[in-house]
C-alpha cells in the first residue's frame, strides 16, 4: 500500500467474502445476524439469523444456492459473488468459450437444454440473443450502422 492504492482483499472463503461485504455495505457498523436476516426478508429472501452468524463464524463453508441468493439480496450484489472460486472460474471459462464459438459461427441458435425450473436469467437471455443477432447480421453483410473495425469487421 506504499502508493496509496487499496490491495485486493483475499476473498477465497465464504466467510471472507461475507466479512468483506459486511465491511463495505455497513461501514463502521456492527451488523447482527438478526438485522441482516430481517433485511434479506424485506428484499424477498429467507435466511435465518443463526445461519448468518454461523457463516461469519466460519462454520458454514458450502451453503446451498438459495442461501447464496439470500446473501446476494441482503448485500445488494449478484449472488454469484459468494460462489466457490472454482465454480466462478468455470462460469467465466464457459462464457469465454461461448463467445469464441459465437465469433467463429459455431453457435447460431439457442436451445434450452439443462435449464432449471426458473428458466434462463432474462438478462443473460437478452445478452445471448443480442450476440446471436450480431453474428447473424455480420454473416448477412450488415453491420447495424456500426463503423467497421480494422480489418473490415464490424466493431
Amino acid at each position: 500500500m506504499d502508493n496509496g492504492e487499496e490491495r485486493t482483499p483475499d476473498l477465497r472463503t465464504l466467510r471472507q467474502k461475507v466479512e468483506y461485504m459486511v465491511d463495505k455495505t455497513f461501514p463502521g457498523e456492527k451488523i447482527s445476524g438478526r438485522v441482516f436476516a430481517d433485511l434479506v426478508k424485506e428484499r424477498g429472501g429467507s435466511l435465518s439469523h443463526s445461519y448468518f452468524s454461523n457463516i461469519l463464524a466460519g462454520k458454514v463453508t458450502n451453503p446451498s444456492e438459495e442461501i447464496l441468493k439470500a446473501l446476494g439480496l441482503g448485500f445488494g450484489v449478484d449472488w454469484r459473488f459468494f460462489k466457490d472460486e472454482s465454480e466462478v472460474v468455470d462460469d467465466v471459462v464457459s462464457g469465454l468459450q461461448f463467445l469464441a464459438k459465437r465469433r467463429t459461427g459455431e453457435i447460431s441458435g439457442l436451445a434450452g437444454r439443462g435449464i432449471d425450473d426458473d428458466g434462463l436469467d432474462p438478462e443473460l437471455l437478452q445478452f445471448v440473443l443480442s450476440l446471436l443477432e450480431d453474428n447473424k447480421d455480420s454473416r448477412d453483410g450488415r453491420d447495424n450502422g456500426r463503423e467497421a473495425a480494422p480489418g473490415g469487421q464490424p466493431g
